[in-house]
């Protein structure tokens, strides 16, 4: 998890499945955890945090990434920010023509 904590700030909220390293992280490091634990029937936390949700996203990203036949790791980062943009800013882009 030291991969994490320089990128994530105590603002961050992080969503994951139940594995204990997630809880002990934010516990160590006062990110605010979610627990969205399909496996045990969790599919829903707090009517706002879903499974859909995240698997929307995923595969918006993956389907996304599919154009540049993979990066190079040390750039993933860069292409996260950029496809968080992206998405973010879907309705400007559609407003504007772009695709």
């Amino acid at each position: 998890m030291h991969v994490l904590q320089p990128v994530l700030t105590e603002d961050t909220l992080l969503c994951s499945d139940g594995h204990p390293v997630y809880k002990a992280f934010s516990a160590g490091t006062g990110v605010v955890h979610k627990v969205v634990n399909g496996s045990a029937g969790v599919r829903v936390v707090e009517k706002v945090f879903h499974i859909r949700n995240v698997n929307a996203y995923h595969s918006r990203f993956k389907t996304w990434m599919r154009r540049f036949n993979g990066v190079a790791m040390k750039h993933l980062p860069n292409y996260l920010g950029w496809y968080r943009w992206l998405d973010g800013n879907a309705n400007v882009l559609t407003a504007l023509g772009a695709s």
